[in-house]
């Protein structure tokens, strides 16, 4: 068999991570796992995480808006890494944007289901990056030379993901359904991963 490089199963943890957001008992990673979902809030077998967020119950306001800010974060994650990927030079950092965008076009999908069970009007709180500050990097990104692209892409991707490692960890403290605060300590987890990746690609 052959022998997996750290950077490797990493990536390999990063995925699966992603793969498994909206299921908290799916298979272990290497990265640190959070504490199980009590039993009430936990997706059925084979599911994607989808269905009513508590029981059926409204979900609480302060989850939709964490839902909602980074269902628009995760947007403006693969409008970066799809931006970047075709120049892209490194073979390890590119191998690294695909398990990113892996990880969160699998989130999107789950955070968007939640959202749409969340009550009236919960879908449309995704709060969108467009006019915002990093707009700015993502110009950076898009007018960066070839031979600068690689480390522009570092450095915005670790900015993006920083933001994200701190708004999730935020909301594991305040959060209130069980299964929203689960994918909170996830992309906690990930997004800090993420970035020693980032470093370690230089």
């Amino acid at each position: 068999m052959p022998r997996r490089t750290p950077l490797a199963s990493l990536v390999a943890a990063l995925l699966l991570s992603g793969a498994c957001a909206g299921s908290p008992t799916s298979s272990p990673s290497a990265l640190p796992q959070p504490a199980p979902a009590s039993p009430a809030s936990s997706a059925p077998a084979g599911s994607a995480g989808v269905g009513p967020a508590a029981d059926g119950d409204a979900m609480s306001g302060i989850d939709v808006v964490f839902l909602g800010t980074m269902v628009g974060h995760s947007e403006r994650t693969l409008q970066i890494v799809r931006l970047a990927r075709d120049r892209v030079r490194d073979e390890a950092l590119r191998t690294l944007a695909a398990a990113i965008e892996a990880t969160e076009a699998d989130e999107l999908t789950t955070m968007r289901g939640w959202l749409s069970t969340a009550g009236p009007g919960a879908s449309a709180t995704a709060h969108h990056h467009d006019g915002h500050g990093d707009d700015a990097a993502l110009d950076r990104l898009r007018t960066a030379p070839d031979a600068d692209v690689d480390r522009v892409l570092r450095e915005v991707l670790a900015d993006h993901q920083r933001s994200a490692a701190d708004l999730a960890r935020s909301h594991v403290d305040v959060g209130r359904d069980d299964r929203v605060r689960d994918l909170a300590r996830r992309i906690e987890q990930s997004r800090t991963a993420e970035i020693e990746l980032l470093r370690g690609t230089q």
